[in-house]
C-alpha cells in the first residue's frame, strides 16, 4: 500500500477558510482552536489509510475442525466519502476456518483498518469479506453491515434512525441460502 501523510497544516488551513466562508470569525474565541482540533481529529479517524489488514490477520491459530465461526456486534465509526458525515454501526463476520482461525480480536482490528478511511458502506463490506478469505484462507466468509448514516439523518432527506445493511457472502456463503440464513439467524441471538 502506498504510504500517505495526513497534512495537519493543509487541514487547519482548509478548516479556516470554511469557517471564514460560513460567515463565522476564525479568530473568536469558541473557534480559534478548532482547525488543529480537526486537523488531529481527522489524524485518528483516517488512521486506517497507512495500515495494510493482512498485518492484523498474520497471526493465526490452527485448527482441526472447519466450524463456523462468528464474530458479531463489532461496533465501527468510519466516514461517509461523499459528504465527510460520520456514518457508524455493527459488523458481523462469520467465517469457515480452512485449517487456521485468527484471533478475535484481529477481526475487529480488520474492521477498524477498514473504517478508518474515507468510505462507503459497500466498500467497508466488501473490503472486510475479501480480507478474511485471502489472509485466512477461509472456505467462506459472510459479512454483515448495519450503519446509520448523518447524512441521510441530520441533512437532505432527514430521517434520523434509518439503517443500512450491507452483506457480502463469499466462498461457502456465495449460494448457500441456508448457510446464510443461520448466520442472520445467529446474528438476530
Amino acid at each position: 500500500m502506498e504510504n500517505r501523510h495526513i497534512d495537519k497544516e493543509k487541514i487547519k488551513t482548509a478548516v479556516s477558510m470554511i469557517i471564514e466562508a460560513i460567515g463565522e470569525d476564525v479568530n473568536r474565541e469558541g473557534l480559534k482552536d478548532t482547525p488543529d482540533r480537526i486537523a488531529r481529529m481527522y489524524e485518528e479517524v483516517f488512521s486506517g489509510m497507512d495500515e495494510d489488514a493482512s498485518v492484523h490477520l498474520s497471526r493465526t491459530f490452527h485448527v482441526e475442525d472447519d466450524n463456523l465461526v462468528l464474530e458479531k456486534d463489532i461496533q465501527f465509526y468510519s466516514m461517509c466519502e461523499h459528504h465527510f458525515l460520520p456514518f457508524f454501526g455493527k459488523v458481523h463476520i462469520a467465517y469457515i476456518p480452512n485449517g487456521k482461525v485468527a484471533g478475535l480480536s484481529k477481526l475487529a482490528r480488520t474492521v477498524e483498518v477498514f473504517a478508518k478511511r474515507p468510505q462507503l458502506q459497500e466498500r467497508l463490506t466488501f473490503q472486510v469479506a475479501e480480507a478474511i478469505m485471502k489472509n485466512l484462507n477461509a472456505k467462506g466468509v459472510m459479512v454483515v453491515v448495519e450503519a446509520e448514516h448523518l447524512c441521510m439523518s441530520m441533512r437532505g432527506i432527514k430521517k434520523p434512525g434509518s439503517s443500512t445493511a450491507t452483506i457480502v457472502a463469499k466462498g461457502n456463503f456465495e449460494n448457500n441460502m441456508d448457510l446464510q440464513k443461520q448466520v442472520l439467524e445467529l446474528i438476530k441471538l
